[in-house]
């Protein structure tokens, strides 16, 4: 699934499960993958995002809000919801609109959005 992934779209797949382990939750969802996008700090996304006002602790701070902490770590493999699944598999369709054959941070957050 992640072949056509840029390292720095790897980067943010890697941050969006260990933001969704620091919250304990036990699932890799859009949210995490927001946080990653942000976390991540060079891509195109992030630097995006940034040019926006949009921060790391606010995001994460509106996740803990509106989602709360989970009750306990999760261990092992963390699966990414069905709404997460998407945002990937629509970040490929936004790549290939735009006729690249690579996914990037940017394509992640078209997806996202």
């Amino acid at each position: 699934m992640f072949e056509r992934f840029t390292d720095r779209a790897r980067r943010v797949v890697v941050l969006a499960q260990e933001e969704a382990r620091m919250l304990n939750h036990n699932y890799i969802g859009t949210e995490h993958i927001l946080l990653g996008l942000i976390h991540e700090g060079e891509g195109v996304a992030s630097k995006a995002l940034e040019s926006l006002g949009v921060s790391l602790d606010a995001v994460r701070e509106q996740v803990q809000d509106i989602i709360g902490p989970g009750q306990q770590a999760p261990s092992g493999h963390i699966p990414f919801t069905p709404r997460a699944k998407k945002v990937l598999e629509l970040s490929l369709r936004e790549a290939l609109q735009l006729g690249h054959n690579y996914i990037g941070t940017e394509h992640i957050l078209l997806g996202l959005i």
